[in-house]
């Protein structure tokens, strides 16, 4: 109860510094960085599952995206809940940026006045709570130190690599043909040996060394490598002798595979595949923020796009469908949505609609975009099949471009 009602006092202050603007005087309290959206997606709703108001900022060409607990351009504020989650919570590596967090993000250097007035402070909350765990204040004061001292970016851990000696070092390295930028993202494998190859025998990250097994006796493979925003890119090779692959290099134990990527041109369709909605809502689930902040780059970088977006349903079924009202939050549920009722077009209609109203929200021109709604007429599977949720899409064609 006593920590329910901690966690009640500090909750408005964050949802308050949330809704501001992000503007180059901002403050971040980062609890995480990571190389993988995927990875951030799950830590980020780990974050929350424990009560704490997690968001996470990504920038698809970049290789770090950032999860963080508070945005504020209070600095004692900020400082304050940086040293609280230090000291009382999971994230004892919590630290401060500064600036717009995924641009050009700075540690924010604390002086010891600031330090000792946080952590005094924090003392006389901790009259409801239970003393510290004995070392932790060493820990707390190591921590602050260090970050004042170096005022770099703290190093992203990550797990050491184990080599199995059945497997080999691969490094699938997924750029952007045109711009050079790295580019978040995954390599499926197929088994080249199979007639049928639609089911896929393994897939890897991108940008990251990984141990790639073998899938078949004769090595015989067929890699492909599909982001957002760029064409599909196909690439046969083979596991015992990938350096007889063309542009495939050798660099240590690694065998370094590059993917260059182009933009989608006129005629180009891409599904939406990591964008989810809520149950009959035309509201998207937090996971989405990555794959429609490409979309929204995409846009950014070349104002002549013009797209048609295309919902589509898994069935023809009418029923229940929730929008999102008043409330502005595409990624959550909120007591401003409005229930109605309508027909599966209808709700893939306005789910296409909500991601144009979304770009439109960030400075993209309405007259760009189209949007056409299907129902569940183009379904990719049948709709009692396993797979069938695959069929709830979002589509984006190039128009123009």
């Amino acid at each position: 109860m006593q920590r329910l009602l901690l966690l009640l006092f500090f909750c408005p202050l964050i949802l308050v510094a949330q809704e501001k603007p992000q503007t180059d005087q901002s403050l971040y309290v980062v609890i995480g960085a990571f190389g993988v959206p995927r990875n951030a997606i799950e830590f980020t709703e780990n974050a929350n599952k424990q009560g704490y108001a997690a968001q996470f900022e990504m920038k698809p060409k970049r290789k770090l995206f950032y999860v963080y607990v508070l945005r504020t351009e209070d600095r004692k504020a900020a400082i304050s809940e940086c040293i609280r989650l230090q000291k009382q919570s999971p994230y004892s590596d919590t630290w401060l940026y500064s600036g717009l967090l995924g641009e050009n993000p700075q540690v924010v250097k604390i002086n010891e006045a600031e330090r000792k007035e946080a952590i005094e402070q924090l003392a006389i909350t901790e009259v409801l709570e239970p003393s510290p765990k004995e070392g932790m204040e060493d820990k707390l004061d190591t921590v602050v130190k260090k970050a004042e001292e170096t005022e770099v970016m703290p190093q992203i851990k990550s797990e050491p690599v184990v080599k199995d000696p059945d497997t080999k070092f691969f490094l699938f390295r997924i750029t952007a043909l045109v711009e050079g930028d790295t580019l978040a993202g995954d390599v499926d494998v197929y088994d080249a040996d199979v007639v049928n190859r639609n089911r896929k025998s393994a897939t890897y990250r991108g940008n990251d060394a990984v141990n790639v097994k073998p899938i078949n006796k004769s090595g015989n493979m067929l890699l492909e490598c599909e982001v957002f925003g760029y064409r599909k890119v196909q690439l046969p090779i083979n596991y015992n002798t990938p350096e007889n692959t063309d542009g495939v290099s050798l660099e240590g134990n690694q065998i370094i595979v590059p993917f260059e990527l182009v933009r989608l041109q006129k005629g180009d369709k891409a599904i939406m595949f990591n964008v989810y909605f809520y149950k009959d809502a035309a509201i998207m689930r937090p996971e989405s923020r990555y794959e429609v902040g490409s979309l929204l780059e995409m846009m950014q970088e070349n104002p002549k796009y013009k797209i048609r977006i295309h919902g589509h349903t898994n069935g023809n079924s009418a029923g229940k469908i929730v929008s999102m009202g008043d409330s502005k939050n595409f990624f959550m549920l909120t007591r401003d949505n409005k229930d109605g009722h309508g027909s599966a077009q209808k709700l893939s209609e306005e789910r296409a609609m909500l991601i144009r109203q979304y770009l439109v929200e960030n400075g993209i021109d309405a007259n760009r975009m189209e949007v056409k709604a299907w129902g569940g007429k183009k379904p990719i599977y049948e709709v009692d099949h396993p797979a069938a949720q695959a069929n709830v899409r979002v589509e984006i064609e190039i128009l123009e471009n």
